[in-house]
């Protein structure tokens, strides 16, 4: 048998002969018994944190027709490429569906404009009156009311359906509650065109109704309109010539004058540009799913390489122990792995700069002191058993498994974030990686991962050995 890739464990200076590579072989191929512990417990905490979330956001982005339609073409790529991938993959159909619509929803000309708030604020009478006036290019919805007894989980579906709209009307019958605000700060952070609206003005005072809505003005720092969709019906003395009295109760015109004359006036000045946002936050979440599913097929090819790799490394130290210290020689991600991952990702890298980041890697995870706390964590479990503990070279094959592993998830990371290919040297982003390193570190640390990794590596590295029995 003949290993076929000559950089294997070149790009770190890995000291253990392709010939001892050899009769591993064919115990490193065979990555299924680890393979779905592994994929799920060691790596899939980041990745979960990832899924469907935008990696681009609106807040400095500008947005015009231009940028809309550069957005649609870069998501096609995305789909197309999955496509090429992945043929068969399950969400493409929906992909496409929805690609399809993005064009027809630029060019629409009515505005979509939702009607938000808590209970009782008003939010059907408004709709009612702003139907009946000359408003047939807005069409008009109803969101279900915020801040019930359903919980959080009830106001993110309707935060959810906000970001579908090109213009939300707030409602409040009063000075702002902690949980209004935080819900206009986050359609503010959203860049959801949002106009609050002081209802039910007529209920207050005249002094008490100018107190509330300065309140609202200064703690919004920014427009903020009174009306009174249904005013109360109020009640009418008449004194006849004969000196009889008659009453009776009588409903009140509405009061939306400054509502109409602020949404005429947004609406014919933004119209457009509403409409681009919108679209463009309909884009990104696509862009974001679409990339979910690529990156998922890519990980399900990044882990049979993640894993061949720690166990080479766990064989070459294991057989050739180190110095604690300069274990990470043998457990830091090589130049081999590098590029098979780059080639995953449609990532351009040469082998100079694979070596290159190699060693970078290696470097990070030294400063970072990485090294020594996984060869603290291994040792510690090892010791619960002194057979495997006195094995010569365990703990260092073990910790260069888990760093090897460690860097691996951190690089499949770094590239699932990146736009362009590492065409030139430069293109690392060091404070990048390095924060990736220290994320995926921390969501490697969990004991109970570690046990798992530890008595793998053990079986592994010790096929006689007795099993390590963990004490709690």
């Amino acid at each position: 048998m003949k290993l076929h890739k000559p950089i294997l464990v070149g790009g770190l200076g890995l000291s253990f002969s392709l010939w001892m590579l050899d009769t591993w072989h064919d115990s490193i191929v065979q990555v299924g018994e680890f393979g779905l512990l592994s994929a799920l417990a060691v790596g899939g905490g980041l990745w979960l944190l990832q899924k469907n979330r935008p990696d681009e956001q609106l807040n400095d982005m500008v947005v015009d027709r231009a940028s809309v339609e550069s957005c649609i073409a870069q998501t096609e790529a995305i789909i197309n490429q999955l496509a090429e991938e992945a043929a068969n993959h399950p969400a493409l159909e929906s992909l496409r569906e929805q690609l399809a619509k993005l064009p027809l929803e630029l060019d629409r000309q009515a505005i979509q404009v939702a009607v938000t708030g808590g209970k009782s604020v008003g939010k059907s009478a408004v709709i009612q009156i702003l139907k009946t006036l000359d408003t047939t290019s807005l069409h008009f919805s109803e969101t279900a009311p915020l801040f019930t007894e359903l919980g959080e989980s009830s106001n993110v579906a309707i935060l959810s359906e906000l970001q579908k709209s090109d213009f939300v009307l707030f409602l409040t019958n009063g000075d702002l509650t902690d949980s209004e605000f935080r819900v206009l700060q986050q359609l503010k952070a959203a860049k959801q065109s949002t106009l609050l609206v002081f209802n039910k003005q007529d209920q207050y005072q005249i002094d008490e109704r100018a107190t509330v809505l300065q309140s609202l003005k200064q703690r919004m720092q920014g427009n903020v309109v009174a009306t009174a969709a249904s005013p109360v019906s109020v009640k009418v003395r008449k004194h006849e010539a004969d000196g009889s009295v008659q009453e009776w109760m009588e409903q009140p015109a509405p009061d939306i004058q400054q509502l109409t004359q602020q949404l005429g006036e947004v609406l014919g000045q933004q119209g457009q540009q509403l409409v681009c946002t919108t679209t463009m936050r309909k884009v990104l979440l696509l862009k974001a799913e679409a990339k979910n599913c690529l990156n998922g097929v890519r990980r399900d090819r990044s882990t049979p390489i993640i894993e061949q790799n720690q166990w080479i490394a766990a064989a070459a130290a294991f057989a050739n122990p180190i110095p604690a210290l300069d274990i990470l020689a043998t457990a830091a991600i090589n130049a081999q792995m590098v590029m098979d991952l780059g080639n995953i990702y449609q990532q351009k890298i040469s082998l100079e700069q694979a070596q290159q980041v190699a060693g970078t890697m290696g470097s990070l995870m030294l400063k970072l002191g990485l090294v020594e706390l996984s060869t603290r964590a291994v040792t510690g479990i090892l010791k619960t058993n002194a057979i495997t503990f006195v094995a010569g070279g365990l703990v260092e094959g073990v910790s260069a498994a888990y760093l090897t592993r460690v860097a691996g998830l951190s690089l499949v990371e770094y590239f699932e974030q990146q736009e362009i290919a590492l065409e030139t040297g430069n293109g690392l982003n060091l404070e990048k990686l390095r924060q990736v390193l220290q994320t995926v570190f921390q969501q490697n640390q969990k004991m109970a991962v570690l046990e798992a990794f530890v008595k793998q590596g053990v079986k592994r590295l010790l096929p006689e050995a007795k099993p390590v029995e963990v004490v709690g």
